[in-house]
């Protein structure tokens, strides 16, 4: 099944799990400026590059066949205070029936910054598959990513999109932490849910089903990425090899985080929240930059609970690579915690 932004990104994002823990970064204010000056001239190139090639038309098409499929009836909804205050949800009326070439009309250009953090609970060894809901509740979301390479504005094939994000009431599976729901509960290191790993296609595109992601204490609604280059699948469907060309986050506008979070279960969780112009990852990822690292998005039916699809398109530089430290790995005999 296929799900994919019309924002592009430039290389490797900032990725904090929760606030207090992080990897540490070499890139200066100076030298990340230069950074994004040059990605955005590459991805203004490779934007014509793309075009030509009808990689844009195929990802149009896919998008709308996405949509239409399922869609019941819908609304199509697509310095830092600009980002945080720009809505990614379109005035169109969709249905069905729309036209590729005018529900997925713009290209909107994102840059995000070089070497990010990957937080304090990514999980090595996870699986390789499209569902990673594993039965939790929440409102289900089809992300669709496509990556383009900013050296050569060619789509990255076979790279292998690891996401991650918390539940409903802001709890990650995999990991056991006092700053993770119960501390005490070391089944959690065992479960997998909301974690997942795919492999692009000619046309740089992965897809997951997960759920829309909850909150907790400190940071805003995001999304974890991680792309591994060169990796190859083994046969417990799990990766090994290559090395990692892009680390980020990825946010939703602030009004759609709103609707969800009236909904159950969102609603359970009695953590504040934390809008997206107070969350320092947004700040620091889009204070004077081009940067805008949020989802596009659709409803697939009259409200959010019938479920929504979200797409983004990230520029990497392939030949980057960066170390990703891990709260725990995945075996075959289960969760194994790391050492701090």
């Amino acid at each position: 099944m296929q799900f994919g932004k019309l924002a592009l990104l430039a290389m490797a994002g900032l990725a904090i799990g929760h606030p207090g823990v992080h990897e540490p970064t070499s890139y200066n204010a100076v030298s990340k400026k230069t950074f994004l000056h040059n990605a955005r001239r590459s991805l203004d190139q490779c934007a014509d590059h793309l075009e030509r090639r009808g990689f844009n038309a195929r990802a149009k098409a896919r998008r709308a066949a996405t949509v239409a499929k399922y869609q019941k009836r819908g609304i199509l909804t697509r310095d830092t205070d600009k980002v945080v205050n720009t809505s990614h949800h379109s005035s169109l009326d969709v249905s069905p029936s729309t036209s590729a070439s005018e529900l997925f009309s713009k290209n909107p250009v994102c840059i995000l910054a070089p070497e990010g953090e990957v937080g304090p609970f990514w999980v090595k060894g996870e699986l390789v598959r499209s569902d990673v809901r594993d039965g939790e509740d929440g409102i289900p979301i089809i992300l669709d990513g496509q990556f383009i390479d900013i050296n050569t504005c060619e789509p990255i094939q076979d790279l292998y999109w690891d996401v991650w994000n918390c539940n409903t009431t802001g709890v990650y599976s995999g990991v056991q932490s006092s700053e993770n729901g119960n501390g005490n509960d070391a089944t959690n290191l065992d479960k997998t849910f909301l974690r997942g790993i795919q492999k692009t296609d000619a046309d740089g595109v992965a897809q997951f089903k997960t759920i829309f992601p909850g909150h907790y204490g400190g940071r805003t609604t995001h999304v974890h990425v991680i792309a591994h280059i060169g990796a190859e699948e083994q046969s417990n469907k799990t990766i090994s090899g290559g090395h990692v060309a892009h680390i980020g986050q990825l946010f939703f506008d602030q009004d759609l985080i709103t609707q969800v979070e009236k909904t159950y279960p969102y609603n359970t969780n009695t953590v504040s929240i934390t809008e997206n112009a107070d969350d320092h990852v947004v700040v620091a990822e889009t204070e004077d930059s081009n940067s805008d690292p949020f989802f596009e998005y659709a409803l697939l039916g009259e409200t959010v609970e019938d479920g929504l699809f979200a797409w983004i398109t990230m520029g990497v530089n392939g030949s980057a690579s960066y170390d990703a430290s891990r709260a725990a790995t995945l075996t075959s005999s289960g969760g194994v915690s790391e050492s701090d």
